[in-house]
């Protein structure tokens, strides 16, 4: 088990009811940057990826 799978599983449980919208998801990672520049890179990455899912180059 990798260390953030507790941190996804703590999601999930938590909040994994609800219905979000990418514009709330995008806004509240801009905000996790915000206050924590160092996983800039991470977020870039993660938002891309997410971004590309049906793109079939990707």
């Amino acid at each position: 088990m990798y260390f953030t799978d507790r941190g996804l599983e703590e999601l999930e449980r938590r909040r994994g009811d609800e219905e979000v919208t990418f514009a709330w998801l995008a806004e509240n990672l801009q905000t996790f940057v915000d206050v924590h520049p160092e996983f800039e890179t991470a977020i870039e990455r993660l938002a891309t990826w997410l971004a590309r899912l049906d793109d079939p180059e990707d």
